[in-house]
Formats: C-alpha cells, sequence, structure tokens
C-alpha cells in the first residue's frame, strides 16, 4: 500500500512539472525601436567578376541609402517617408536597374514599374510601364494617398504624375551604357542562334541576368513598417511586360500585424508564388517566425518551382531577414543601435 502511495505521489509531480514546462510562456524577440532594411537586387553576383572598384561604389550607394533612410527613423519620421527617400538614392544611381540605371526592353526603351505599401493601413499604390518619370517609387507614393485606385500603367500613369506635379525627366535621362550594351549583346545572341522570340524571351539570355531592382523596408518609432520596391524590369522584356515589382503581394507587402516584404529576382515566379504576401500569411496563420516564413518560400517553394531572386524582410520587431537563392544579393540591414550589416555575395564570400 505505501508503495502504491509512492507511486501515485511522484506520478502527480512528474504531471504537475509537465504541466508548468508546457504552459511557459515563449520568449519574445526584442522591440526594435527602429529598423530599416535594403536590397539592390539578386542575382549571378559573384566576387571574381567583381572589380575591386565597382564593390566599393555597390557598398558606398548601399551605405549611402539605408543611411538617407535611418536618419529619418532615428528623428521620428515615418516608415513610409524612410522608404521613398531610401529608395530615391539607388533609384538615382546607375548602378541598380531602378529608374536611373534601368535596363532596356526590346525595343530600347526603358519602362518602369514601382510600388509601396503601408502596414498600418494596408493602403497601397503602385505603377508600371512608365517611361518619364524620374522617382518611380514618389508616383507610386501618389497613387496610394491621392487616388481611389492601387495600380495605374502606362500614359494613364504619366498623365496622373503631371497631375500631381511629380518630376518628369526626358527618356534620355534614364540611357546609361552599360545597360544598353548588355541588350545589344542579347540581341546579337538572338541572331546569332536564330532563337525565336518568345524562347529568347523566357530562358536562354535572361534567365541568368542579374536583376538589380531595388527595395526598402522600414519600421519606425510609431511600430509602422513600410515596403516599397522599385525597377527597370528585365533586359530585352516584351510586349509591355511586368514584373512581380508592382504587384501588391507579390513584389511589395506590409502589414503591421505580421512584417513588410521586398522581392528581386525572375518577377513572374514571384508573381505565381505571390511570395511577399505568401510570408507574411505563414507568420499570421501558421504561427511562424519570419525566418522560418522567408526560408519555407525563397528556399523550398519558389526554388521548387524554379524562380530565382531573394527577399529582404522586417518582421513587427524589426527582425531582419535577408533571403536568397541565387549566388548573390546586394543588401544591408540597420537596427536601432546604428548597427550596419553589409552584403554582397553569398555567405561563403562575403
Amino acid at each position: 500500500m505505501r508503495t502504491l502511495s509512492i507511486l501515485l505521489l511522484s506520478f502527480l509531480v512528474i504531471a504537475c512539472n509537465t504541466n508548468q514546462k508546457e504552459e511557459t510562456t515563449p520568449e519574445i524577440p526584442k522591440q526594435q525601436e527602429f529598423a530599416i532594411i535594403i536590397h539592390g537586387g539578386a542575382g549571378t553576383i559573384l566576387k571574381k567578376n567583381m572589380t575591386d572598384s565597382l564593390e566599393r561604389a555597390y557598398k558606398a550607394a548601399l551605405t549611402e541609402a539605408i543611411q538617407t533612410g535611418y536618419k529619418i527613423l532615428e528623428d521620428g519620421g515615418s516608415s513610409l517617408e524612410a522608404v521613398q527617400r531610401t529608395i530615391n538614392v539607388m533609384e538615382n544611381s546607375p548602378l541598380f536597374n531602378s529608374a536611373k540605371g534601368a535596363v532596356f526592353n526590346h525595343e530600347g526603351k526603358n519602362e518602369l514599374d514601382a510600388s509601396i505599401m503601408d502596414g498600418a493601413t494596408l493602403n497601397a499604390g503602385a505603377i508600371a510601364g512608365v517611361t518619364t518619370i524620374k522617382n518611380p517609387i514618389n508616383l507610386a507614393y501618389e497613387v496610394m494617398v491621392n487616388s481611389d485606385h492601387v495600380l495605374l500603367s502606362g500614359e494613364g500613369a504619366e498623365t496622373f504624375a503631371k497631375e500631381r506635379g511629380v518630376e518628369l525627366v526626358d527618356p534620355s535621362y534614364f540611357f546609361t551604357q552599360n545597360r544598353y550594351d548588355a541588350l545589344q549583346r542579347i540581341l546579337e545572341r538572338e541572331k546569332q542562334d536564330s532563337v525565336s522570340a518568345s524562347s529568347a524571351f523566357i530562358d536562354p539570355f535572361i534567365k541568368d541576368e542579374k536583376f538589380g531592382t531595388v527595395g526598402c523596408v522600414a519600421l519606425d518609432k510609431n511600430g509602422n513598417l513600410a515596403a516599397g520596391t522599385s525597377t527597370g524590369g528585365m533586359t530585352n522584356k516584351r510586349y509591355n511586360r511586368i514584373g512581380d515589382s508592382p504587384i501588391i503581394g507579390s513584389g511589395t507587402y506590409a502589414s503591421n500585424a505580421t512584417c513588410g516584404v521586398s522581392s528581386t529576382g525572375w518577377g513572374e515566379y514571384f508573381i505565381r508564388g505571390q511570395v511577399a504576401y505568401d510570408i507574411s500569411a505563414q507568420m499570421e496563420y501558421a504561427g511562424k517566425s519570419l525566418t522560418e516564413a522567408t526560408h519555407n518560400v525563397i528556399q523550398e517553394k519558389l526554388t521548387k518551382m524554379g524562380g530565382t531572386g531573394g527577399i529582404v524582410a522586417l518582421d513587427h520587431y524589426g527582425n531582419p531577414s535577408m533571403e536568397f537563392n541565387t549566388e548573390g544579393m546586394y543588401r544591408a540591414y540597420m537596427n536601432d543601435q546604428g548597427e550596419l550589416i553589409l552584403g554582397i555575395y553569398g555567405e561563403n564570400e562575403d
């Protein structure tokens, strides 16, 4: 009888300890007062192919861009303002495939896309296929706050830009010799290999081209997230092709409940996978962390589809993710302590 009592007592102690363990509250990540993260494109970016001077130029441009947004956040500015001004710096640089450094389409023109989203309200604005807007992200912002629409394109978007006083430029402003030369090399290969127009667009020449889309996600002192993306699209694109950058949920997404995301890569796959929203949805409905969600979407789901590229993201605590399945991605992150993390290549090369 005494033995039975001891066994029962031991069982109760074990049961109580088990219950206590199950009821332990998970540790909550440290809340950053503010944070900012950016990308300048993902693709075949290898250290062996990069000159020292060009590497320094990219690092300087990324640093200038992220510090611009960081100062705004540090001074109490909004995440939406930080995203715009940070992206403006990269749009004004010929190093990135956005605005000033945009790639050329098949006809030798520069067609620009951009989008921005407010995590506090889920409001969003986007533009596609514009050719005279100096800073496309600024027009996307105007669509968000001063229209009843989310996405405007082509001539209509440019008419709206004139009405809103957005800065316009002659299309020649976007000309850069290296981007033009890249188009000529692709067109020459098309002729030499007698590749049909449709197959040339899809695979042999564009798949391995570097994708220099730019993007930014910011968390401000009021706890609001914002995300934005701006691009010139893909070299040699045809038929007024539009990629993922201006598509809310594909190229850009932000919600204060979960995270902010900006994408870069082969847009068709990011559209099919609704990459940016999928990351947020996994956090909201499956309870995943930002790291878990971004790894699943980029390294598993996107890769399985055959898509290449990456994302930068912040969760609502200010924790970062820089996930990509390509050889490299231009990227940078700053937390509220002013610590700067800068990367270009894969983990083994940086």
